[in-house]
């Protein structure tokens, strides 16, 4: 196996595909693909097995959607230009706003005539419009702010006091995205927030969608919880309840492999790895994100991840892992061996199938990893990269 790659699991997707097509079951929600967090297209006939849709958050997005996955496409954005409001009125079925000044905007444009019958909404002629709201209670971890919604100054969401003398006629349903990583208790708290700040508005809705960030495929979240709120939140209101799941989908589905250079000391020992932290996997640094790592023994490429790499002086052997870019920042992190790592060694990365591939970069001209399939036992290489992908990035 070349290095690096990204190797997604089939059957590890289709597991987390039946826990939320559960949900669906037992709640009658709808539950969307979110690309933002996922977007490997060629599993896409796996995932419309179980789920509704995707959501989408530019007009490729949605386009990848409409072409590939096929069912409903939502979109949000912070602001449309006018060229991408018109080309996502070709694409979606609903369409949310981030603001009363977009909404006025484009309210008036109705169904493009370029939209053909068939693809529009079945409930309706007319694409629906709602309008993404922030109901200013945050439940982030204060060092993950960078990805808080609900911060001071944050550009996503309407707040309460905005709706004030604002026309909500031709508006369908509300959708708030405050939740990263969380479990259903944080969302038990934002719907508190919702119903005591919004509440006044919700018997006039068709819908809410509750947006991303539910860990429900995590082996410690509660779906219990969850399944009771969204039927309490339905029977209460009596409107549909949207879910947009990205990293939920794809958690724990993939790994990233890569293959120890080199092993040089400064004030201690460092791996110089083929693949970057900056180009491969960004939330390593934004996050921050501390990744699982595993050194590969055998031919299993998820079997590293069960005796996994120790925190600096844990094991035997420390090494910090850094990538191979210029970037002097580009440090995946300090962890510790059994056995000292050597050029030639290859480490496997776990968890890398979610805001990995869809946050990549060509910085520095580095090999872009190849991205594979596991399936049936074997490894399908779907996506290799050139020195021609790099060159017609750049013209």
């Amino acid at each position: 196996m070349k290095t690096p790659a990204f190797i997604v699991d089939e059957n590890r997707l289709r597991r987390n595909c039946e826990i939320l097509a559960s949900v669906k079951e037992r709640t009658g929600c709808n539950v969307l693909l979110a690309l933002k967090g996922f977007a490997c297209w060629p599993l896409f006939p796996l995932i419309r097995e179980y789920l509704d849709g995707v959501c989408a958050s530019s007009p490729w997005e949605a386009r990848l959607g409409r072409q590939e996955f096929g069912k409903e496409v939502h979109a949000f954005a912070a602001a449309y230009s006018d060229a991408d409001f018109a080309e996502l009125l070709t694409l979606c079925d609903e369409i949310d706003f981030n603001s009363f000044a977009q909404l006025d905007r484009f309210r008036t444009a109705g169904v493009s005539p370029a939209l053909p019958q068939s693809r529009r909404p079945a409930c309706d002629t007319k694409i629906k419009f709602g309008l993404r709201i922030n109901p200013e209670c945050s439940t982030q971890d204060p060092a993950h702010a960078i990805y808080d919604p609900c911060a001071q100054k944050s550009r996503l969401g309407i707040r309460r006091r905005d709706f004030d003398g604002q026309d909500l006629s031709g508006i369908t349903g509300l959708h708030f995205h405050t939740l990263c990583e969380q479990n259903s208790d944080d969302l038990e708290t934002t719907l508190k927030a919702v119903e005591s700040t919004f509440g006044e508005f919700l018997p006039q809705m068709k819908w809410v969608n509750f947006g991303g960030g539910h860990h429900v495929t995590r082996d410690d979240y509660d779906i219990e919880r969850l399944v009771r709120l969204i039927n309490d939140f339905k029977a209460k209101y009596d409107l549909q309840v949207i879910l947009e799941p990205g990293e939920a989908v794809a958690l724990n589905t993939g790994v990233l492999v890569s293959t120890v250079l080199d092993v040089i000391d400064n004030d201690g020992a460092i791996a110089i790895l083929d693949v970057s932290c900056t180009c491969h996997m960004p939330d390593v640094m934004e996050m921050p994100y501390r990744p699982v790592i595993g050194k590969q023994t055998g031919a299993d490429w998820f079997e590293p991840l069960n005796d996994p790499a120790g925190k600096a002086g844990e094991k035997a052997h420390t090494y910090r892992l850094a990538g191979m870019s210029c970037l002097a920042g580009d440090v995946i992190g300090d962890y510790s061996f059994d056995e000292p790592l050597q050029p030639g060694d290859r480490l496997v990365f776990g968890d890398m199938a979610h805001y990995s591939m869809v946050k990549t970069t060509f910085f520095n001209g580095i090999q872009h990893p190849d991205i594979a399939i596991l399936r049936n036992g074997k490894i399908e290489v779907i996506r290799r990269f050139d020195y021609a992908d790099y060159k017609a990035r750049l013209a």
